[in-house]
């Protein structure tokens, strides 16, 4: 019955990625906003989330399965490596520095928020 918990968690995530991954190339088709915008959104679920203690089949339904389907590690490190390899030096940086500095920052907004709603 877990399985099914993450499994179904992580199609919805894969999905709502998918959509906002279009999106972002839309706005913003020479930066890859979509993602940095997936993860950023990703960490501030996943904070509330922690924060609010939820029961475990929920964690694995919300938590391991909608953020783990929805944000992407793999993508935003590949991303990083296409800008440097067309040597857009500035704008990787400045897309590994906001990834990281605002997932973070994310994280510390959503466990706050998170411990409030409890």
């Amino acid at each position: 019955m877990n399985l099914m918990y993450v499994a179904v968690g992580a199609g919805i995530g894969a999905v709502g990625r998918y959509e906002l991954t279009i999106l972002g190339k839309r706005l913003a088709p020479i930066i890859p906003f979509g993602t940095l915008l997936i993860n950023v959104l990703g960490a501030l679920l996943a904070g509330v989330l922690t924060g609010m203690l939820i029961d475990n089949r929920l964690s694995l339904f919300l938590l391991t399965g909608i953020c783990g389907g929805f944000t992407t590690f793999s993508t935003f490190t590949a991303d990083t490596f296409v800008l440097v390899k067309n040597q857009r030096f500035g704008i990787a940086t400045i897309y590994w520095v906001a990834t990281v500095g605002l997932g973070i920052a994310a994280v510390v907004f959503g466990l706050w928020l998170g411990m409030l709603i409890r």
